[in-house]
């Protein structure tokens, strides 16, 4: 097929130089189209709209183009008359695509079956991938979560199958792989219902995590919002070598921007430095932009992308692009709104924690600091692998690194575990060796899964409170995520760092400069690691794990038990009475830090994340309370006894009072999991009241009917005391850009009035009024009918 995409592309060139008009066969023009994949042949590749989009958006800004910018205003709905200004206003866009993981994906499909429509509108994927334990290895653990969750896959597959979503089975492997084997591709625009979706970014592709309601916006047709991106530049420069990976990049990234420092912005990579990064690699640097609050990451094409299309079955794919590559790199001249510069000949091995995913060192560094800071230097557990380092690539090098020590007969100090990205990987590195070396080492590999990075671990060689570390290739490590243990201190670095560490057993070794004692006494020093970026043969597929649509679905039948504990039908929000929120009594104030982790945990409640009412026992438990600095301990202020946050919610909601949450700086950052917000609208909350919000966040809260605010004076959150009452005021005129008064009542009868700042815009405030953007989508389908 390649050849005729070539040919027809050249003539189109042609036919739009000016010079001579030629004809192009409209025969020559079919067979010119590509598949978006190889299971979807019907759903083309539509370079020529990106191209047409961008043309109109350029004419009218009259200035060069980052590669952001391009691919997010080639998919806007009306390119024409759309408002633009980055970080301001809101785009209307129309994504290429949607993926979902089981986890998040449970929610999204209730509520698309809510909605009522027949069928996704977009090409749109489920991928079995969060469900599955780490415990004895990966068949035993694969063959225990297929039995568990037996409900849960069946109702996701029979979905699928009704409602046109393709269907990943359990054991397929990580979303994010399978997105960058088989869906991503150079401008392609593709939402995901993970924080880490930017993945795709590494071929190329505006890739977004997204909560389920607004992957239901894009299945449902709708036009999906989006406040226009600022762009960050990041120029590479240099090479990298020796031990520096494409993981220290965004290592030091994180360093630099910090955990919200990328918050309503695209990371655009580029500069020279960009073609000595595998495609994979650069996968990784865009996944863990997630760390950063970035909206996504992305890469310009180039021929490191185009030698894993073609590795991967898609040189089509390639051979269009290539045609098409002026719109798939940024302009020259083009200007961002930050720029960061990173040589990486200069560039060192780094890692990051613990507690947070920005507190970086350098390898060489992190013995001499753990130790001045007293945490463990022992290592327990090494664990490579992940959605963000799970490539062949990543697992050579881990296998050289390995191989040089056994080599001199030694094994892993610490415990040592690996994931592969996908059935292909793991089918792959089983074939070329690198499983069993891994396995020689000391290693257990594990399932093709999320696993013990989302914290579906049944760990056993510590106990719960005892403090510990480990060092993971993953991607975030804040408190308790792995092992639900809060005293695990958890760093994250590269595969083969892990390895290496694992090896020695301990964070004083660092592998440039340090040397291990063989098996015979002898002293040895590991050499930088090197490996294929890719198979030297064919990938190997392993096992077919994919479920086609059928062309029909509506005889299929979608079954919910009124009964199960893990599924539940979803009701309706209630909608907005009208009147302002007074006297609302607060939850809680939390202190610090507040993840998505900390608002609905996952590990062992991921078994829920189909049953809102289940799961938000679960509401808020992590977090910690400015009262008494405990977590899941808040005073019920009608009993005044103290007691769980979600208890106290429901008692609250029991007797009709409304409640609020008042939360410190980046409240909600981490998972894009919308239970954070779908569970304190369900338990009765109203409002959240922070000093600032991450960006999916913020967004699943107003999806939901919530009302996401920020003090237009940080300092003002000191004024706010958990015995207080709260009550927003002037709802009446509640309009774009018009800040809410909020008045708080103290018990000693005293007031005081703040001012609260939001984001809404027209359609946004429509969602509150509704009670969800669910309900005023079926208001518009029943105005439509």
């Amino acid at each position: 097929m390649a050849p005729y995409c070539v040919l027809a592309a050249r003539l189109r060139h042609a036919l739009n130089s000016g010079i001579r008009r030629y004809h192009v066969a409209p025969v020559l023009c079919q067979r010119a189209k590509v598949a978006m994949s190889h299971f979807e042949p019907n759903e083309h590749i539509n370079y020529e709209k990106l191209e047409k989009n961008i043309n109109i958006v350029r004419k009218r800004l009259d200035r060069p183009l980052t590669l952001s910018e391009k691919i997010v205003y080639g998919h806007l709905d009306d390119p024409a008359k759309q408002e633009i200004e980055r970080g301001k206003t809101y785009l209307r866009l129309r994504p290429d695509r949607v993926a979902m993981q089981d986890a998040t994906a449970q929610m999204a499909m209730l509520q698309f079956i809510s909605s009522g429509l027949p069928k996704v509108a977009v090409p749109s994927t489920i991928h079995c991938d969060h469900l599955i334990e780490a415990q004895l290895g990966g068949e035993k653990d694969l063959r225990r979560a297929k039995d568990i969750n037996q409900e849960v896959y069946n109702f996701l597959a029979t979905a699928g199958a009704k409602y046109g979503v393709g269907f990943w089975k359990p054991g397929s492997g990580i979303i994010h792989q399978i997105i960058l084997e088989n869906y991503s591709y150079p401008g392609v625009m593709l939402i995901g219902t993970d924080s880490h979706t930017p993945n795709g970014g590494g071929l190329g592709g505006i890739c977004i995590g997204v909560g389920g309601a607004d992957a239901v916006d894009v299945m449902a047709g709708i036009p999906w919002e989006l406040k226009c991106p600022k762009v960050i530049g990041v120029k590479l420069t240099g090479k990298l070598s020796g031990w520096t990976s494409p993981k220290d990049v965004i290592l030091k990234v994180a360093g630099i921007l910090t955990v919200k420092g990328g918050t309503g912005a695209i990371i655009e990579y580029h500069g020279p430095g960009v073609d000595s990064i595998s495609c994979t690699g650069m996968a990784t640097i865009c996944n863990m932009g997630a760390e950063i609050g970035a909206t996504t990451s992305v890469f310009p094409y180039n021929a490191r992308m185009k030698k894993y299309l073609g590795k991967t079955g898609r040189a089509d794919i390639a051979a269009l692009a290539d045609e098409f590559q002026q719109h798939l790199v940024p302009d020259s001249g083009c200007q961002y709104d930050q720029v960061i510069e990173i040589n990486l000949s200069e560039l060192k091995p780094h890692i990051n924690g613990p507690f947070t995913p920005d507190l970086a060192h350098p390898v060489s560094d992190i013995g001499a600091v753990a130790e001045k800071e007293g945490w463990p230097v022992d290592i327990r557990v090494g664990l490579i692998g992940s959605c963000t380092n799970s490539s062949y690539e990543d697992m050579g090098r881990s296998a050289a690194v390995a191989k040089q020590a056994l080599a001199h007969g030694l094994k892993c100090k610490s415990m040592f575990t690996i994931t592969p990205g996908s059935e292909q990987i793991r089918a792959t590195i089983e074939r070329d060796g690198y499983a069993q070396i891994l396995r020689d080492v000391g290693g257990l590999v594990l399932a093709n899964a999320c696993g013990p990075c989302i914290g579906q671990w049944d760990r056993k060689d510590i106990k719960k409170g005892e403090k510990n570390t480990i060092v993971t290739s993953y991607n975030r490590n804040f408190t308790g995520r792995n092992d639900a243990n809060p005293e695990t201190h958890a760093f994250v670095t590269s595969p083969e760092i892990v390895t290496a560490l694992s090896i020695a057993g301990t964070l004083k070794f660092n592998p440039e400069t340090d040397y291990l004692t063989g098996s015979d006494g002898k002293k040895f020093k590991l050499e930088a690691p090197d490996a294929d970026e890719l198979p030297k043969l064919e990938f190997d597929p392993g096992q077919d794990t994919y479920q086609y649509p059928p062309k029909d679905g509506s005889g299929q039948h979608v079954d919910v038990s009124p009964t199960s504990q893990r599924l539940q039908l979803l009701e309706p929000f209630d909608k907005w009475d009208g009147k302002d929120l007074e006297d609302m009594l607060i939850l809680i104030k939390v202190k610090g830090k507040c993840t998505t982790d900390h608002i609905s945990a996952a590990g062992p409640w991921l078994k829920f994340r189909g049953h809102l009412d289940n799961i938000s026992n679960n509401l808020l438990i992590g977090a910690i309370n400015t009262e008494n600095g405990k977590a899941n301990s808040v005073r019920n202020a009608l009993t005044q006894e103290f007691g769980p946050v979600p208890d106290t919610a429901r008692y609250y909601k029991k007797m009709g009072v409304k409640w609020a949450v008042i939360g410190d700086e980046n409240y909600g950052e981490g998972s894009s999991r919308e239970h954070a917000a779908l569970e304190p609208r369900h338990l009765g909350g109203r409002v959240i009241i922070t000093k600032s919000f991450a960006r999916i966040h913020e967004t699943n809260l107003k999806k939901q009917g919530l009302l996401p605010l920020t003090f237009a004076d940080p300092a003002d959150y000191n004024k706010i005391h958990p015995v207080d009452k709260l009550s927003i005021v002037g709802l009446a005129d509640f309009a774009p850009g018009k800040p809410l008064k909020c008045i708080i009542k103290h018990p000693n009868g005293s007031q005081e009035t703040i001012m609260l700042n939001h984001t809404f815009n027209e359609s946004q405030i429509e969602w509150f009024q509704a009670g969800s953007a669910l309900n005023r989508m079926k208001e518009l389908q029943q105005k439509s009918s």
